[in-house]
C-alpha cells in the first residue's frame, strides 16, 4: 500500500506523523520529566503547535488541489474518444432484434462494443488500474491487484470484475462510464499474456 503512495501523498503522511509524534511526545512524556512545561515558553510551543497544523492543512489542501485537477482531465478525454461507439451500439442492437433475442445480442455484442486503444487510455490514467495490476502492455507493475497477464480474463469477466469490484478491488460503477469499463476490458483481455 505504502509503494502506491505519490509524492504529496508522501508528504501528507510525512506531516501527519510528526504532528502526532509531537502531540503524543508533548502529552504523555514531557510532563513526566518537566511538570512546569511549557512554563517560559509558552510562546514557542504554540507557535510549533500553529506551525505544525498549518503544515497538516497545507498538505491537506495540496493533495486535495492535485486529486481535483486530475480527475477532471481524464474524464474530459475518455468519453470523448469513446461515445461515438456507445452510440452506435447502442441504436443498432436494438433495432436489429426483438423480444427475448434482445438480451442475447447485448450479451453477445459486449465483447465488440469494446475499443481496446480507448480502454488503454483508461487503463493507464483514469481508473487507476497500473497502481493495483500487472499488465506487460501497459508496463504495469501493480501487486495489489491480480497478475492480469497470468489471470488472462475474459471480457466479459473483465466488465464483470470492474463494474462490480471484488475483494480488494472496488466497484468503477459509479466512476467510470459503461462505455469505459467496456473499452478497459477490451483492452485488457486483447492484451492480457501476450
Amino acid at each position: 500500500m505504502l509503494l502506491a503512495l505519490t509524492g504529496y501523498e508522501t508528504a501528507l503522511l510525512v506531516v501527519a506523523a510528526v504532528f502526532i509524534a509531537f502531540a503524543l511526545i508533548v502529552a504523555l512524556v514531557v510532563p513526566r520529566s518537566r511538570p512546569e512545561f511549557p512554563g517560559r515558553r509558552l510562546g514557542i510551543f504554540l507557535a510549533i503547535c500553529v506551525a505544525l497544523f498549518v503544515a497538516q492543512i497545507g498538505a491537506v489542501l495540496v493533495l486535495a488541489e492535485i486529486g481535483e485537477a486530475d480527475e477532471p482531465a481524464h474524464a474530459e478525454a475518455t468519453p470523448t474518444e469513446t461515445t461515438p461507439t456507445e452510440t452506435t451500439a447502442t441504436e443498432s442492437a436494438p433495432t436489429e432484434t426483438t423480444g427475448t433475442e434482445t438480451t442475447e445480442t447485448e450479451t453477445e455484442s459486449t465483447e465488440a462494443v469494446g475499443d481496446a486503444v480507448a480502454g488503454k487510455v483508461v487503463f493507464l490514467s483514469s481508473a487507476g488500474c497500473t497502481g493495483c495490476h500487472t499488465l506487460a502492455d501497459a508496463e504495469a507493475s501493480g501487486s495489489v491487484g491480480p497478475n492480469l497477464d497470468a489471470t488472462k480474463p475474459s471480457s466479459d469477466k473483465a466488465v464483470e470484475r470492474v463494474t462490480n469490484g471484488q475483494g480488494v478491488m472496488p466497484s468503477f460503477k459509479g466512476q467510470l462510464t459503461e462505455q469505459q469499463i467496456q473499452d478497459v476490458a477490451a483492452y485488457v483481455s486483447s492484451v492480457a499474456g501476450s
